[in-house]
């Protein structure tokens, strides 16, 4: 169990993934574009896992795959033991991506609102889930305003609510915070941090910044560059709760040193994490 203020939620309330020898490759026509090799992994229902690698290395291809947007060459994914299918995604799996993609004739409200009209969701139990999905990232105030009226974190806040107001049991990250001042950024993962403890879904969190992968984790796996390859999986033993000040703690700094030491063989990414955006295929 995972307590979080007056709030208990079940930690098993996410879904467990499986990657079982998964590789990628798109036609390039005479040159072939291998994004992904082999990659095996057991991911825990609940557990929160950053994938980090340098730009184009495959991190966002592999993903896709687990979200069920892009079929492997290769090897099997399953969640929750089964194979993923369309209707297994639509109702448990939700995707953030670095852009908000929000509408702009719509407000706040029914930008959130979204996803569960599209599951035929309207009405009161809507409009009561779309409220407190706002109210989880901190936009009460801002339900009537119009995307062109919100600044970029608080864009994202509507993007990472529009996913969560569906309930998944696994919820998919593409480097959502990247583009965001480093201040934003941090008050961001500390929110999202606190969500997945409410939460207690499974979530797979693409990022470039080591920073943030030992912040938010519980296991962080770094890949080659492409095609990826899984080069080391560092578990990030922090507790659940991460507040602020735990950027300043000598066992924070030791993790991030940790992952780190795996980058030094890899120079194409950079350890100090540049927030841009990763794009890979």
């Amino acid at each position: 169990m995972v307590a979080t203020g007056s709030t208990t939620v079940t930690a098993s309330a996410g879904v467990s993934i499986t990657l079982a020898g998964v590789s990628r490759t798109f036609d390039g026509g005479s040159r072939p574009v291998e994004a992904v090799r082999g990659v095996s992994l057991e991911v825990p229902a609940g557990q929160f896992l950053s994938l980090l690698g340098p730009s184009g290395c495959g991190k966002s291809t592999l993903l896709r795959l687990v979200a069920g947007l892009d079929r492997p060459s290769d090897g099997e994914i399953l969640t929750g033991g089964r194979a993923i299918t369309p209707d297994q995604r639509r109702s448990g799996m939700a995707f953030v991506f670095q852009d908000a993609h929000l509408l702009p004739w719509r407000s706040v409200l029914h930008n959130v609102a979204l996803p569960l009209e599209l599951l035929g969701m309207q009405g009161v139990e809507g409009t009561r889930r779309a409220l407190q999905a706002i109210q989880d990232v901190g936009l009460a105030d801002a339900v009537d305003r119009y995307p062109a009226q919100l600044s970029g974190g608080m864009r994202m806040r509507v993007s990472l609510a529009r996913a969560l107001v569906t309930r998944p049991t696994l919820l998919l990250l593409d480097e959502p915070f990247a583009a965001l001042d480093e201040i934003t950024r941090q008050r961001l993962d500390e929110q999202l941090n606190a969500l997945w403890q409410r939460s207690g879904m499974t979530v797979l969190f693409v990022t470039h910044s080591v920073w943030e992968a030992a912040f938010l984790s519980q296991r962080a796996i770094v890949l080659s560059s492409r095609p990826a390859r899984v080069l080391a999986d560092i578990a990030v033993p922090l507790g659940e709760n991460r507040p602020a000040s735990l950027r300043t703690e000598t066992r924070y700094m030791d993790v991030m040193r940790q992952i780190q030491e795996v980058m030094k063989g890899d120079m194409t990414y950079d350890i100090k994490g540049d927030g841009k955006g990763d794009d890979d295929e």
